[in-house]
């Protein structure tokens, strides 16, 4: 079995396309709601260094009145305007700039929103080696027979399972060291009003883009799932052509993807030593234990509730709503620079939590915000800000 793994971000250099062009590949994409409120606070982050002047930066709002269901759509389409500055417009209506120049943003004219485009010190944290051996020691006992059961999760002793978290928490036999430290990506802040972007309802649905014209060459979601759940054990070649038919369908049409994504879940259960406990597994279902969760999953949007100003927990509305998490409730979920997402997304598909597969790396070295436009530090480490 194959383990591909991210080199520099959560969804980084997954097809041919993008490592032809790393300006077109979206690293991360991270979705809050501000501390007061009122705002949507957006960021994307891209591998190469740089933006393209060919290439449209896209943030994709959906909104409804619920989870499960949107109504309405906004999205914020980004070009470069001139080589130092990026222009943003909101569907039909506003528009802003912002440079490197220009670390505040540029607000629009009718002050809904502001831009930043340039360098940031990416606030993406993960232990990338030692996950990479911990993969190879699964897919190593996997090889040496170990038996599976009717939905495919092979049966890892605990001997196995501490191995596996062994190599997870270390480098190379050495204290967890986060691969992505000093990394400083092409970072996208958008922060908009709420009013101009849940048109359809409080619950709000995030996924990016880039693409050149009419074709999509990369989008990203949830963070790992298009990355990590397709081609798990298939060749390169099959598994390049996975993520670029991935890349190139959108949340609402990627339903073919379902039964890849959920053979591919097998694996993730069995590192905690117990088959069935993964996020939404259904032990009635057999064969088919993973297929509510994969459905979730290839649904590849972050899910934000705008009437929380809580936002703390990753997952937050996928666990109140479909987990009945009462706590979980009081959070607006999505993604900030601050959440340990990459360690709750491993835990939920291992044991249904947020917590129990541990990497080791629990934050990053410098220090972002939620609050403070553009939110991630400057890559020379003197604010958010210079």
């Amino acid at each position: 079995m194959a383990a591909p793994l991210p080199a520099h971000a959560s969804d980084h250099l997954d097809t041919p396309t993008v490592i032809a062009d790393p300006r077109a590949d979206i690293g991360d994409l991270y979705a809050w709601i501000s501390p007061d409120g009122l705002r949507l606070e957006l960021v994307m982050t891209i591998v190469g260094h740089a933006f393209s002047d060919r290439l449209t930066y896209a943030f994709h709002v959906d909104s409804g009145p619920r989870f499960g269901r949107t109504t309405a759509t906004t999205t914020i389409a980004c070009r470069l305007a001139t080589p130092e500055e990026m222009e943003c417009r909101a569907g039909h209506g506003d528009w802003a700039r912002g440079g490197n120049t220009m670390p505040d943003g540029l607000e629009d004219r009718r002050a809904r929103f502001r831009v930043f485009a340039g360098l940031r010190d990416d606030p993406f944290f993960n232990n990338v080696k030692g996950t990479r051996a911990a993969y190879q020691a699964a897919i190593a006992a996997v090889g040496r027979g170990a038996a599976r059961d009717v939905a495919g999760c092979p049966a890892f002793d605990t001997a196995m399972v501490r191995a596996i978290g062994e190599q997870w928490r270390h480098t190379e036999g050495g204290p967890a060291k986060n691969l992505l430290a000093g990394w400083t990506p092409a970072s996208l802040v958008v922060s908009i009003d709420l009013a101009t972007v849940a048109r359809g309802g409080h619950m709000l649905a995030i996924w990016a883009s880039t693409s050149d014209g009419d074709h999509r060459i990369d989008r990203a979601g949830r963070p790992l799932t298009g990355n990590a759940l397709l081609g798990t054990s298939a060749s390169d070649d099959v598994a390049d052509r996975l993520k670029e038919a991935y890349n190139a369908a959108s949340p609402s049409t990627a339903g073919r993807f379902v039964a890849e994504i959920e053979k591919n879940l097998a694996l993730y259960d069995a590192f905690d030593g117990r088959c069935g406990n993964a996020f939404l597994a259904d032990a009635a279902a057999d064969a088919h234990r993973y297929r509510r969760l994969a459905r979730l999953l290839v649904d590849d949007r972050l899910w934000v509730d705008a009437t929380s100003t809580t936002c703390e927990q990753p997952f937050a509305v996928e666990l109140a709503v479909l987990g009945g998490r009462t706590a979980s409730a009081r959070d607006c979920g999505g993604r900030t620079p601050l959440y340990d997402a990459i360690d709750a997304y491993r835990s939920l598909l291992a044991n249904g939590t947020t917590r129990g597969i541990d990497d080791g790396v629990d934050r990053d070295e410098r220090e972002h915000s939620t609050s403070v436009f553009p939110f991630l530090a400057a890559p020379d480490g003197s604010g958010y800000s210079r």
